[in-house]
């Protein structure tokens, strides 16, 4: 049986300096003291730092079993690599731990593909038709999108009710693309066809600026399968 996964459980704004807070003290060069003063530095009330800490835990410091591994080589990506933009690794934790916030990205990339820009209530209209039309979802789906701007993949204006997506961040390191394009694969649950990676909504926040067939080819975590047409798909290596 498949362990469960939390539905929802993304339901607080998470400033992108906490977690680089998070993963420091996951890598060991930061301290959970640190990382408290932070919060306590925010003005969160015990209720809200309670609820953000168990996001931060999900996230970095205690994540599922099947997900420690992954976070782990986030983490030695990052020590390897200090140059590489933060919001990669907080996006792929977050997509491949929260299904919800991986929903919020990827209608968020859908509709705001074509002209750059969306409207907020459209997204809130989608989240609702899968998670229900209740005050809870609308109020995690604003607190994903409040995340989301925090990390620099959108700008909300209008007071929120519009939501333009900035320019992609371009990524050219190898293994820093196949550990999102792994993120993705465990946000989906599936295979992914090669031809679409480059332009899945979920990531929509990322450019990647080298073929996504090499860098699969090159990667112990996933795996080309081509199906009976000749078209090639990307998943997670079969483990066991």
């Amino acid at each position: 049986m498949a362990p469960a996964v939390p539905k929802i459980g993304f339901d607080r704004f998470i400033d992108l300096r906490w977690i680089v807070s998070a993963m420091n003290v996951r890598s060991g060069v930061g301290s959970i003291e640190d990382l408290i003063a932070l919060l306590d530095a925010a003005g969160l009330s015990v209720a809200a730092k309670k609820k953000v800490r168990t996001i931060l835990n999900r996230l970095w410091l205690e994540p599922r079993p099947e997900l420690q591994e992954f976070a782990s080589r986030a983490i030695a990506i990052r020590k390897a690599r200090p140059d590489i933009d933060v919001s990669a690794f907080a996006w792929g934790m977050a997509i491949a731990t929260y299904p919800f916030f991986g929903k919020v990205a990827e209608f968020v990339g859908r509709l705001s593909a074509l002209q750059g820009d969306c409207s907020a209530a459209e997204v809130h209209r989608r989240m609702s038709e899968i998670y229900g039309e209740r005050e809870g979802t609308y109020r995690m789906t604003n607190m994903v999108l409040q995340s989301q701007a925090s990390w620099g993949a959108i700008e909300r204006v209008e007071k929120g009710r519009r939501l333009i997506r900035l320019t992609g961040k371009s990524l050219s390191d190898q293994e820093t693309v196949s550990w999102l394009i792994e993120a993705a694969l465990r946000y989906q649950g599936r295979a992914m066809a090669l031809a679409t990676l480059q332009s899945t909504a979920v990531l929509y926040p990322f450019v990647f600026d080298q073929s996504l067939a090499y860098v699969v080819s090159r990667s112990a975590a996933l795996e080309l399968r081509v199906d009976g047409s000749s078209q090639q798909f990307v998943a997670l290596q079969a483990t066991g």
